[in-house]
């Protein structure tokens, strides 16, 4: 792992990490890639040979604009960040579960967490590049691609708002039981991080914590391009 990398997560409050995201289900790391670091990641997306496959929006009705998955091996800077995060949040990730009353733990290293996914069937990595041009948009959602669901991702962006682009905020929203949704804007900028929910967050009720339901988009791009990372730490099937 880059030493750059690790001191670039060494400085941050982990601690206040863990209590933003067990508050609203994200939270924000700014400045957690430098602009070089994006631009490099951003020109990525038109060399095919990285990728395992492609996926445009509308013919899937996940909304308008593309996406590509890499393959392994993962380009340097994700493969670090992946395996330099996790560790920083399976606590956060296993207390989650004790407090939803899910079973599954998850083991400290990220390797051995893909080693599970691999004999689980889901061998296919995860990470990819989205591309957003104008009136693209990305549906809410939710990533998850088997039975091993770690529940915490992150998303960089990779374009700087207001310069690159216009529109194109990246949105969330959390559904209570009998309850509305409520609707969350990340006030992103460039080479920032944002730690989020994949699914379900714990919630401390009158009785005890129970689960709320989380989803995630992008809304309309006016104008301009808009490049994100996402990293997610379990495989595919």
């Amino acid at each position: 792992m880059s030493l750059d990398i690790s001191a670039r997560l060494s400085a941050i409050d982990w601690q206040q990490t863990g209590d933003e995201l067990g508050a609203e289900g994200h939270a924000l790391l700014p400045g957690l890639i430098t602009t070089s670091e994006c631009a490099q990641l951003a020109a990525m997306y038109g060399n095919e040979s990285l990728f395992r496959s492609r996926v445009v929006m509308a013919r899937h009705g996940f909304g308008q604009g593309e996406y590509q998955y890499f393959h392994y091996p993962l380009p340097d800077l994700i493969a670090q960040l992946r395996e330099a995060l996790y560790p920083r949040l399976v606590t956060i990730a296993n207390h989650w579960h004790a407090l939803m009353g899910l079973d599954t733990r998850f083991p400290a290293t990220h390797q051995a967490f893909i080693e599970r996914c691999h004999a689980a069937g889901q061998q296919r990595p995860t990470p990819l590049l989205l591309r957003y041009g104008p009136g693209d948009y990305n549906c809410l959602h939710q990533d998850l691609y088997g039975d091993e669901v770690f529940p915490l991702q992150v998303v960089l962006l990779l374009s700087e708002p207001g310069r690159d682009f216009d529109g194109g905020e990246f949105v969330m929203t959390e559904q209570r039981p009998r309850m509305q949704s409520r609707p969350m804007v990340l006030p992103l900028r460039q080479g920032d991080a944002a730690v989020i929910a994949v699914h379900h967050r714990p919630v401390q009720g009158t009785r005890g914590s129970y689960r709320v339901n989380l989803r995630h988009g992008v809304s309309r791009i006016r104008s301009g391009s808009r490049f994100t990372a996402g990293i997610v730490f379990h495989d595919a099937t």
